[in-house]
């Protein structure tokens, strides 16, 4: 990761082992609207993009690239995950933003992205739902849609 970076030099990136950091969704959502090339990759499952919901970037005139870091039913890590994006993204200096429910998948999304070279891989804390509030539910307090931002059901 180069010292001299676009992202973390411009936006709030706490720092973070393996990866150039974490960011909030508010701040995911302004690099991605500020940064024409920065791409948000949703690595949740199917299961979850379909009844959960994803992330909405229409706005931006974007869309969320969508790949599993882990496959369901069997939830084994995805053997495909780091060669699929590689081969769609030949440029390593593109950003790339990695979100999935609560910020635990998208850290090793990011990190093994970045063990492949990619400069620039932030993991969205909190995910889009966010961790489990005190009745056990997410969505609530923190994450993509407790942040208020776009997100639509598939």
């Amino acid at each position: 990761m180069s010292k001299d970076n676009k992202i973390t030099d411009t936006f709030e990136v706490s720092p973070a082992a393996g990866y150039a950091g974490d960011v909030i969704p508010a701040t995911a959502w302004k690099i991605l609207d500020e940064q024409k090339d920065a791409i948000l990759i949703d690595v949740r499952t199917r299961a979850e993009w379909n009844y959960v919901g994803v992330p909405d970037l229409a706005s931006l005139d974007k869309k969320p690239g969508l790949v599993e870091w882990q496959l369901f039913p069997s939830m084994q890590v995805n053997p495909d995950f780091v060669g699929a994006l590689s081969e769609a993204l030949a440029d390593k200096t593109t950003p790339l933003l990695f979100l999935c429910r609560s910020g635990v998948r998208s850290v090793a999304a990011a990190k093994a992205m970045s063990a492949a070279g990619y400069s620039t891989c932030l993991n969205v804390a909190d995910g889009f739902e966010g961790p489990l509030d005190a009745q056990g539910k997410r969505g609530a307090t923190r994450g993509w849609k407790a942040a208020g931002l776009p997100w639509r059901q598939t």
